[in-house]
């Protein structure tokens, strides 16, 4: 079947420009002013069209921990939110810590609605797994306490899991942050420092050059929230890491703004209601239908521009972990794209969300600009706030593409 989008906007050569987008066979075949024929026809209605969210850190929590989320409700969130691609972190229970679990885990991801990828995890023993694991987007290492149980400290293994595969994401805080990088040094691969949440930490990350590529993510509840909302909010504000000062909070978006902060990532990490209301309750908060209208909300309030959000969310999380053709709207690439509506305002509601949690720490904000359609492979997945339920597939990665970015 052929899909028509007209009367949309998209940036081309850094402007917008009023385009018609060509859809068949899963891929953009024309970008175009003229209207042609096609099987289903969008009107844009002069909204704007960018490229699906690639949201490089999300915990589906499957398998073993359904009851917070899981690879169908997590991925009706995701489209929900504009995000057309996820990676999956392997804390999971059990960890995806050998090829046999992953492929598991690959079998369980056949029901999501958007497309997905893989993080492998490591442990001090796990390394001739790590070598043999195929098409996953990196190795993640936690050097510090998650969800999960999987923080590593010995400096030998360290060593090795940093040396044994081109990508290695890392939790690292604190006196973490110059560790990871001291340990990517000894190899020529890729460091990920994911959600980066102090000024600290970021000046750590961008201290020096070194010869190895050294990406940092940040988090929406980082960008939106301070360790003072956790007075109103309790448990519902308790993630890893931990919420910081304002001072914290403005060094991160001053990364944004000065190029040291190279995506923004959801860290989507559902909990249940029951769960967080324990006096021992876990840490994390959910987030893939939050980050692009708390972001578009900030466009509208002049923070953020446009191309600096598709840069950030779109087209980094591709260059980075190699993810074939998407990321962009060009002819040949996937056709994955959302149209936004920067004049529409929302509230965020709990029993609105489509997470399995049904919670959000943004319950009550009320937002400017959210997306209305999301497109995977061609196909119409969110529509009005409707989901379509239609299975997507596992991405595909280039090793030719290439990475370094600022």
């Amino acid at each position: 079947m052929s899909l028509l989008i007209k009367n949309g906007k998209i940036y081309q050569n850094n402007i917008l420009v009023r385009k018609n987008i060509f859809i068949k066979l899963n891929k953009i075949t024309k970008i175009t002013s003229q209207e042609l024929k096609a099987d289903k026809v969008i009107d844009a209605k002069n909204n704007i069209i960018i490229p699906g969210l690639i949201d490089p850190h999300v915990h589906f929590r499957e398998p073993g921990l359904t009851n917070k989320e899981d690879f169908l409700t997590g991925s009706m969130a995701a489209a929900a939110g504009g995000i057309t691609t996820f990676l999956d972190m392997p804390n999971t229970s059990p960890p995806t810590i050998n090829l046999q679990l992953l492929e598991e885990k690959r079998r369980l991801a056949k029901k999501s609605i958007v497309d997905y990828g893989f993080h492998f995890g490591s442990t001090k023993d796990n390394i001739a797994e790590i070598k043999k694991a195929k098409d996953v987007a990196s190795v993640k290492v936690y050097m510090d306490f998650t969800t999960g149980d999987m923080k590593l400290e010995e400096y030998a293994a360290l060593k090795k899991i940093f040396s044994c595969n081109k990508t290695v994401t890392v939790h690292a805080e604190n006196d973490n942050v110059p560790k990871a990088i001291e340990l990517i040094q000894n190899s020529n691969n890729d460091l990920y420092l994911a959600h980066i949440s102090s000024r600290r930490d970021l000046h750590n990350c961008r201290k020096e050059k070194i010869k190895n590529d050294v990406f940092v993510e940040v988090a929406p509840h980082h960008l939106f929230l301070t360790k003072k909302d956790i007075d109103e909010l309790g448990s519902y504000a308790e993630m890893k890491p931990s919420l910081k000062s304002k001072k914290d909070q403005d060094a991160l978006w001053e990364g944004i703004k000065n190029g040291k902060v190279d995506t923004i990532a959801t860290d989507h990490a559902p909990h249940t209601k029951e769960e967080k209301l324990d006096p021992n309750y876990p840490f994390g908060v959910p987030g893939c239908e939050t980050m692009l209208p708390l972001l578009l909300n900030s466009l509208n309030e002049k923070r953020i521009e446009l191309k600096k959000i598709i840069q950030l969310c779109c087209e980094n999380p591709v260059k980075i972990f190699k993810i074939k053709d998407k990321g962009f709207i060009k002819e040949g690439f996937y056709a994955d794209l959302t149209i936004i509506d920067l004049n529409l305002e929302k509230e965020v509601k709990n029993q609105e969300l489509f997470t399995k949690c049904r919670w959000s720490p943004f319950d009550g904000w009320k937002l400017k600009g959210w997306p209305v359609t999301t497109i995977v492979n061609g196909n119409i997945i969110f529509e009005n706030g409707k989901i379509n339920n239609i299975a997507a597939k596992e991405v595909q990665y280039n090793g030719n593409i290439q990475k370094r970015i600022y």
